[in-house]
């Protein structure tokens, strides 16, 4: 049988895509034994005993100065400017996609506005954001609309635009109105495209969210990374990326498991 045609079953599929993380393991802790039995004091690649110790105070010891667990209130500061940002991007992308998509005029009117913001380099506004937001939450959370906003909107708007034009005639010859077309027949056709593209946007969120929390703040993941880099604390600083990988994986895995289960026939599924 020809690899293109096998079927690979959900156990096997994990147990394929755990092969390559485990990998990359076991590569990581031989280099990392190799370094450390030459200079035990090796910074680069630290052993996981380094590891665990560097974030047991983070994760189970409260801060002298502030009283919180460190780890734990990064962790939260981080999950909570991105959902506000992802949220809002989400709920913008949808509205003025739908308009954009089933509305002509307006896709005349504004479709090279939003493809103008779209293509700005969102790092390139950060200085902007802080000008006009300051230094709180409310430029950080900017950011990240800014930056994925524009790019689900145009997806959505152009998944929209591409309905056939049968159906949009057919719902008219029904009676529907325009905004029963929106309501009816393109929102239904959006909302799997939407989590869709919350998912590929899950990746810039992140930068953004970490770019603008290492300029400025005072707790979060971003912050707390590059507040130890000085100190050349990989120690912390590996955990830390390894802990963000896994919280955008999980996040990820419930945006696409939402998706299958209030959209099965968008994933060719039936009930």
């Amino acid at each position: 049988m020809r690899w293109v045609n096998r079927r690979i079953s959900r156990g096997n599929g994990l147990l394929l895509g755990a092969i390559p993380i485990l990998l990359l393991v076991v590569v990581y802790l031989l280099v990392a034994a190799d370094r450390n039995a030459i200079n035990p004091n090796d910074k680069i690649f630290p052993l996981p005993g380094a590891m665990v110790q560097a974030m047991w105070g983070l994760v189970f010891e409260p801060d002298q100065l502030s009283g919180r667990l460190l780890f734990w209130a990064d962790t939260l500061a981080s999950l909570q400017r991105l959902g506000i940002g992802i949220g809002i991007s989400a709920l913008s992308a949808l509205l003025v996609g739908l308009m954009l998509g089933i509305l002509p005029p307006v896709r005349a009117t504004f479709g090279m506005l939003v493809t103008g913001i779209a293509v700005i380099p969102p790092i390139a506004l950060l200085p902007i954001l802080f000008i006009t937001f300051g230094l709180g939450e409310t430029a950080k959370v900017a950011l990240i609309v800014i930056g994925i906003a524009p790019f689900m909107t145009r997806d959505i708007a152009a998944h929209i635009g591409g309905l056939p034009r049968e159906q949009i005639v057919k719902a008219q010859t029904l009676g529907a109105s325009t905004w029963q077309l929106m309501l009816r027949v393109a929102l239904p056709l959006a909302m799997p495209r939407l989590i869709q593209g919350m998912r590929l946007s899950l990746g810039p969120a992140w930068v953004f969210l970490i770019s603008a929390e290492a300029i400025a703040s005072d707790i979060g993941l971003g912050y707390r990374i590059f507040l130890v880099r000085r100190y050349l604390a990989m120690d912390v600083i590996l955990p830390y990326v390894a802990w963000i990988a896994l919280l955008a994986a999980t996040i990820d895995f419930i945006l696409a498991t939402s998706s299958r289960r209030l959209f099965p026939w968008a994933h060719g599924e039936n009930r």
